[in-house]
């Protein structure tokens, strides 16, 4: 955004951080109330408008608990057909939950997976449904003061750290920076992989985390590719540095993987759709169209996680049956003892508040 615009918009963002400020500023006063439940939750959130990483981030924690606790996470449901709780179950669709919700249902087998934009009557029902449930984790809630979780875990990209945004609409920032005075946990996401310690103390000395705020440095691991569609499973082993990728993204920021791709071969195409978008017919024929112009054999279709739960609706799966396409799964890594540090204060408040 230029300079010119966000001086425009400025008075906007005004408006809409000091409206965000007195809400916060009622719950902290205890005038509007924040339901609190006997159990353990955990909050994985942001201060800016996606892009973070908080979905790996919901899995790493998944993967650190699943085995040992009766664990659910809970979702708004972003883009979902459907209204009020819902559970998912092993048929459940992209439409009834929502890509990321789904994407946890599929990758995780031990976990329960539910939705509802209204976070206390989630929990609550999923107490009364899920009774074993022993664990909750809310995923994208840090604005939901109606709840109170027991460890709220804020996530800011390295890159575009929170405290260099502005609210929105002049920036991406959801409420005042202030509000990061929330958090437990802060995750500098998105980190390169060999980070230094004078890096880290830069950060640091921008934050300036409160005594009770400990600091975490994460980056993104690109797993290897998985074949998506029937033609993909035999397509892969013709994969090599010449092939032509079409590049098919529907998230907030598709950058870094564009230039991680751009490494590994030496033709890419990219097709850019919004977050979170719901692919149509009409989208579906241009993907097509798209794949059909590349020159050569030798070609193929990478896309996200996030995108092939949104893809694998059947109307949509089963036009592209006939074109290798492959997604990237990604992995959370955290940086030197970081990931124990981290590992021990989330079992540790797990364990004391079983």
């Amino acid at each position: 955004m230029s300079f010119f615009s966000k001086t425009l918009l400025s008075p906007l963002s005004v408006i809409y951080g000091t409206l965000m400020f007195i809400r916060n500023k009622l719950y902290d006063l205890k005038i509007l109330k924040s339901k609190q439940f006997n159990l353990p939750i955990i909050s994985v959130g942001n201060l800016t408008l996606g892009g973070t990483g908080k979905t790996p981030h919901t899995e790493y924690l998944i993967r650190l608990l699943q085995n040992k606790h009766n664990l659910t996470t809970l979702s708004r449901g972003y883009k979902r057909k459907t209204k009020g709780f819902y559970l998912a179950q092993n048929n459940t669709t992209v439409s009834e939950i929502g890509d990321e919700p789904l994407q946890y249902k599929v990758k995780f087998n031990k976990i329960n997976v539910a939705v509802d934009e209204k976070r206390v009557h989630g929990v609550q029902q999923i107490l009364k449904k899920i009774p074993k449930t022993n664990l909750i984790i809310l995923d994208d809630a840090f604005q939901h003061r109606a709840i109170s979780p027991g460890m709220n875990i804020l996530i800011t990209e390295y890159n575009n750290l929170y405290i260099d945004d502005y609210v929105i609409p002049s920036g991406r920032l959801r409420e005042w920076k202030k509000g990061s005075e929330r958090a437990d946990i802060i995750i500098i996401s998105k980190t390169h992989s060999n980070l230094t310690q004078l890096e880290k103390n830069k950060i640091y000395s921008k934050l300036k985390p409160k005594t009770y705020q400990k600091i975490y440095f994460s980056f993104i691991k690109y797993k290897p590719l998985t074949p998506f569609s029937k033609s993909a499973k035999d397509f892969k082993n013709k994969i090599s540095k010449k092939s032509s990728i079409l590049l098919l993204t529907g998230i907030a920021k598709p950058d870094r993987l564009f230039n991680s791709l751009k490494k590994e071969y030496s033709k890419i195409n990219h097709i850019q759709f919004s977050d979170h978008h719901n692919y149509t017919n009409n989208d579906i024929e241009l993907i097509i169209k798209k794949f059909k112009e590349i020159d050569g054999n030798n070609k193929f279709i990478i896309s996200t996680e996030k995108d092939i739960m949104r893809l694998s609706l059947p109307q949509i799966l089963n036009q592209l049956q006939d074109i290798p396409i492959f997604y990237i799964p990604i992995e959370i890594c955290f940086h030197g003892n970081d990931k124990i540090e981290f590992d021990e204060q989330i079992i540790k408040y797990v364990s004391k508040n079983q």
